[in-house]
């Protein structure tokens, strides 16, 4: 049968990026202090295409994620499976990005009622080179983490009480050492005004509501303690993190954003 895709194409345009989205596969993710988790996670692969083919082929993808899947390596080697995908499709760079949610089990702060909080991570590997050879291969962490706000200028102001809001960090982290997702999720927690938690009882509502009054906090806020901790860290190389509170008084969001490049140490 005919190859349409290598057949040669004469406009002269390189793509940056050609390839799937939103396939769905099994994940085992390695946990921290526990048993590994089979999540299900969507794939977005992609790689490079010179100027002189008409199409990529994207069974390829489909094969090589697929097999790399059910070798239960992909979680813990997507280095090997993008080297793999830029190899079978004769690129010179590639990119592999899984989104899954996550389940942490997490103890309500006053009873310790555990329960399953979901989190919606990622892993996004970037190759670039020979895949046989040399090349650059970078890993991106990423995380979404639920957390309270507590307006500080509505508690000064107010004669009783504050307005809160539910917000979302958004987190995404290079690094040299392996760091556990548990520990991203709770450094990133403890920048807001309160964590939230899948499991309250009145004891616990109680504490949670008293301990975000005591802790009024900014979006601002939110984003400058996440930026010290990220920088503080021993093993992260490179962090852009994102606050958003869905503001409970106004019809829009509050939002915040920074990334940097930390200093070598």
């Amino acid at each position: 049968m005919r190859d349409i895709q290598s057949q040669k194409d004469t406009r002269n345009i390189d793509i940056q990026k050609v390839g799937i989205k939103h396939l769905e596969l099994p994940l085992i993710i390695q946990r921290k202090n526990s048993d590994d988790q089979t999540v299900c996670a969507r794939a977005k692969a992609s790689v490079s295409l010179p100027h002189c083919y008409k199409g990529t082929h994207m069974s390829r993808f489909v094969e090589v994620l697929n097999d790399w899947s059910c070798k239960n390596l992909l979680s813990t080697d997507i280095e090997g499976c993008l080297k793999e995908i830029v190899s079978t499709l004769d690129a010179q760079s590639g990119e592999l990005e899984l989104n899954f949610t996550y389940f942490v089990d997490k103890k309500s702060p006053v009873t310790g009622l555990t329960a399953p909080m979901s989190y919606e991570c990622s892993f996004c590997g970037k190759w670039d080179g020979d895949p046989g050879g040399a090349g650059d291969y970078n890993f991106t962490l990423g995380a979404i983490v639920p957390v309270t706000t507590l307006c500080p200028c509505s508690k000064e102001i107010s004669e009783n009480g504050a307005h809160n809001q539910r917000a979302c960090i958004n987190v995404k982290v290079c690094y040299d050492n392996h760091i556990w997702l548990e520990d991203l999720i709770e450094l990133v927690e403890s920048c807001a005004s309160s964590p939230v938690y899948p499991l309250l009882k009145r004891e616990d509502e109680k504490f949670v509501t008293e301990l975000a009054y005591q802790n009024p906090k900014f979006v601002e806020d939110v984003l400058r303690d996440c930026v010290l901790k990220l920088r503080a860290h021993p093993s992260i190389k490179k962090f852009e993190v994102e606050c958003e509170a869905f503001e409970s008084i106004h019809n829009h969001s509050a939002w915040a954003y920074q990334s940097e490049t930390t200093s070598p140490r």
